[in-house]
């Protein structure tokens, strides 16, 4: 068995939605549509769960505070 199958069982009007989505936006498939959602909701978290790292947020509040110091008159 592939451990990298996911098999989904999508309600009626799930399955609908995906199937106009991928074809207003050119992506094939409804499977391939869900594919690409998914990938965007993966890179989505793995930026949510970076941000959580203290080391991260430190960085990005440094630069915030060095940029508002050269602001300051």
């Amino acid at each position: 068995m592939d451990d990298r199958r996911i098999i989904l069982d999508l309600p009626a009007e799930l399955w609908d939605d995906l199937a106009r989505v991928a074809t207003a936006l050119e992506l094939g498939a409804p499977e391939s549509a869900a594919l690409y959602g998914l990938a965007e909701w993966i890179a989505q978290r793995k930026s949510d769960i970076a941000d959580r790292d203290p080391a991260e947020r430190y960085f990005i509040n440094q630069a915030l505070d060095d940029l508002a110091a050269r602001r300051k008159p």
